[in-house]
C-alpha cells in the first residue's frame, strides 16, 4: 500500500529527475518561470558569455514591472539611466534567446505575480520558480512556486532544472469565520505575528481549513504571497472548483477536451487522509481584528485597536533589542494606541493586495469621501487588464473623485526602485508586504495592513479600523 504524501510531497515527487544524495537533494524539474528586468540581467549576461541557448524559452515569460514609471500616462522612459539600462538589456535578451516579454506598452503588463496568474500561465501541479521571494503567490492555484537567486535563474534557462533540497512540512489549519472589514491579509499578518518572521524557515506551508475554502482565490493569492514573510520556501493550498472556475478561460489555460482531462488530474491534488506533517499550527479567525504592523519586521504587528507594545514587557532580549531599534526607527512611543499615529501617504499596491478585488474593498471604503488634506494617496494597479477592469467598473473615478492618484502598474513604492520614493520621516499606511527600514525609500516609516484599511488611513489621517466606515455605511 502506498503510504499517505502530502500535496507538497506529491509535487515535489512528480518533479523530481533524480535524487542527487541522501540528504534531500534532488535535481527538480521545473515547468515555468517568470522573469523581471531586475532580478535576471546578471544570469543572461552567464549565459552569453558561455555561448548557452535557453533550454525552453517558451517556459518562461518575461514581464518588466520592477523599475518602470507609475506615472498616469503611460510612458516607455525609464526615470534614471541604470533603469533605462535595464529595460533595454532585458528586450534585448528576450530577442535573442526567443522569449515572449510584456513590456512597458504592453496591454498585459504588470507586476509579474499578478500577470502570470491572469493569463493561466500557472496551472495546479506545476513547479514554478522566478527571482522573486513572493513567487509563494502561485501556491494559491495549487502549483508550487518559490524564489531563486540569479545564478540559479541561469541554470534554469540553460536546462529547465534546479538542484533543490526537500523542505519540512507545516500545516497551517485555519478555522471560523471572518467578520466584516477583517480579510485574508489579515489572516497571514496575524499567522506572521505569532509565529514570527522565521517560524516557516525550513518548511512548506499548506493552508488548510474551512475558512481557507472560503476565500476567494485573488485573497489566497494574498496569503501564499506573505508566507515567505515568516521564512516559508513556499505556501499552498489544495486547489478547488473555485480555482478551476478562476483558470477557465484564462488566454494560457488548456481549452476543449485538454481542459477536461486537465481538471481531472487537478482534483488529485491534496494531502492525503493520514499523511504526516513535520509540523502543525491552528488559527481561529473568530474574533481576528484588522492587523497594522508597529515596527520594521512584518511579525511586529498587532490588532489596530491596540497599543504600541513596551519592548521592557519582552523577556527574551535579542526581540527586545530588535523591538527598541523597531520603534526608535519608527518614531513611536510604547504605549500609544495604534489609531493615534498619523500618516503623510498611503499606497495601495503591490503583487500582495493590487488586484480587482482589493480595488472594489477599497471603492466602498473611499466612495463620496475624501482624502486627509495632509495626505498624498496612491493606487497603483497590479496590471494594466487590472486597471482597464477597474475603469470600466467605474472604481478608477470613485478614486479620483476622494482625491486619490490612480496610476499605471508597476512594482511601484513597494521597493522604491523607481521614481515612487519616500522621504525620510514620510509615514505610510501600506498595502505591501514589507515594512523593513528604508524599503519604501532611505528613513521612511511603512505600516502594512489590508488595502481597506490602508483606504480608511487615508480617509482619516491617521491609521483607523476600517470597520468604524463600514458601520457609518
Amino acid at each position: 500500500m502506498n503510504k499517505p504524501r502530502t500535496l507538497y510531497q506529491k509535487h515535489i515527487d512528480s518533479h523530481t529527475v533524480c535524487e542527487l544524495d541522501d540528504q534531500g537533494h534532488v535535481l527538480l524539474y521545473i515547468d515555468r518561470q517568470v522573469a523581471n528586468e531586475y532580478t535576471s540581467p546578471q544570469a543572461f549576461s552567464g549565459m552569453r558569455e558561455a555561448g548557452r541557448q535557453a533550454w525552453r524559452p517558451s517556459a518562461t515569460l518575461a514581464v518588466v514591472d520592477h523599475v518602470n514609471p507609475t506615472a498616469p500616462e503611460r510612458i516607455a522612459t525609464m526615470p534614471d539611466a541604470g533603469g533605462a539600462r535595464q529595460v533595454s538589456y532585458f528586450a534585448e535578451n528576450c530577442r535573442d534567446f526567443g522569449i515572449e516579454l510584456f513590456d512597458v506598452l504592453d496591454k498585459r503588463q504588470g507586476i509579474e505575480h499578478v500577470v502570470a496568474p491572469e493569463q493561466g500561465f500557472i496551472l495546479p501541479g506545476m513547479v514554478v520558480a522566478a527571482g522573486d521571494s513572493h513567487t509563494t503567490t502561485y501556491g494559491a492555484l495549487g502549483a508550487f512556486g518559490f524564489g531563486i537567486g540569479t545564478s540559479e535563474i541561469e541554470h534554469l534557462l540553460a536546462t529547465q532544472t534546479l538542484v533543490y533540497k526537500r523542505l519540512k512540512t507545516l500545516r497551517v489549519t485555519v478555522n471560523g469565520v471572518l467578520g466584516a472589514g477583517v480579510t485574508s491579509k489579515d489572516i497571514i499578518m496575524a499567522l506572521i505575528e505569532n509565529i514570527g518572521a522565521s517560524g516557516a524557515t525550513g518548511y512548506a506551508i499548506e493552508f488548510a481549513g474551512p475558512a481557507i475554502s472560503e476565500l476567494s482565490v485573488e485573497a489566497r493569492m494574498t496569503i501564499c504571497n506573505m508566507a515567505v514573510e515568516a521564512g516559508a520556501r513556499g505556501a499552498f493550498m489544495a486547489p478547488d472548483d473555485k480555482v478551476f472556475a478562476y483558470l477557465q478561460g484564462k488566454p494560457r489555460a488548456p481549452q476543449g477536451q485538454f481542459w477536461e482531462q486537465a481538471v481531472a488530474t487537478w482534483r488529485e491534488l491534496y494531502s492525503d487522509d493520514g499523511a504526516l506533517f513535520d509540523r502543525e499550527v491552528t488559527l481561529d479567525i473568530d474574533t481576528l481584528e484588522p492587523m497594522v504592523t508597529w515596527g520594521t519586521s512584518p511579525d511586529q504587528a498587532a490588532p489596530v485597536g491596540s497599543h504600541v507594545p513596551d519592548p521592557a514587557t519582552q523577556p527574551d532580549l535579542i526581540l527586545r533589542q530588535g523591538m527598541q531599534r523597531a520603534l526608535r526607527y519608527m518614531g513611536l512611543e510604547p504605549g500609544m494606541p495604534l489609531s493615534d499615529v498619523v500618516i503623510s501617504h498611503a499606497f495601495i499596491g503591490s503583487c500582495t493586495n493590487a488586484r480587482i478585488e482589493d480595488l472594489r474593498d477599497v471603492a466602498r471604503v473611499v466612495r463620496g469621501k475624501h482624502v486627509a488634506a495632509h495626505v498624498r494617496a496612491m493606487i497603483v494597479p497590479g496590471s494594466t487588464l487590472v486597471r482597464d477592469q477597474a475603469e470600466q467598473e467605474g472604481l478608477a473615478q470613485v478614486f479620483l473623485n476622494a482625491g486619490f492618484e490612480w496610476r499605471q502598474s508597476g512594482c511601484s513604492m513597494c521597493l522604491a526602485m523607481n521614481d515612487d520614493v519616500l522621504a525620510p520621516g514620510d509615514r505610510c499606511a501600506s498595502s505591501t508586504n514589507r515594512n523593513f527600514e528604508g524599503r519604501q525609500g532611505a528613513g521612511a516609516r511603512t505600516h502594512l495592513m489590508s488595502p481597506a484599511m490602508v483606504a480608511a488611513a487615508a480617509i482619516s489621517g491617521h491609521l483607523t479600523d476600517v470597520r468604524t466606515f463600514i458601520l457609518e455605511a
